[in-house]
């Protein structure tokens, strides 16, 4: 991969081998690692994002076009993952500044921060 990933893309992430409750298949992933860590490591992390809508206070709503997403879909930032880079195969969009500020309000509701 030429280009690293930064905070606040949407990539799709090959997520096999999934287990249990993982997300499985080929899926949209957004990237919530620093640019530094994402420069550097050989690593990203990523917030799972699902087409199957359930709104709870850890999860964000997103819709077209932002993102490059093609559905209405959630960003699920209970369900994060350290991936290697590798599992990274499309570059689909970018999320807008003002649903970061949300996402990030989730994150610290997520991870009691």
């Amino acid at each position: 991969m030429n280009k690293f990933p930064k905070r606040g893309e949407i990539w799709l992430i090959n997520w096999n081998p999934a287990r249990g409750s993982e997300q499985g298949g080929k899926r949209p992933a957004l990237v919530i690692q620093n640019d530094i860590g994402n420069e550097k490591s050989s690593t990203t992390i990523v917030a799972a994002i699902s087409t199957s809508i359930k709104i709870y206070p850890m999860n964000v709503l997103i819709t077209p076009p932002d993102g490059g997403i093609d559905k209405p879909s959630i960003i699920k930032t209970s369900q994060i993952l350290t991936v290697s880079k590798d599992r990274l195969e499309m570059f689909i969009g970018q999320i807008s500044e003002n649903k970061m500020i949300e996402i990030n309000r989730a994150l610290k509701l997520s991870l009691a921060l």
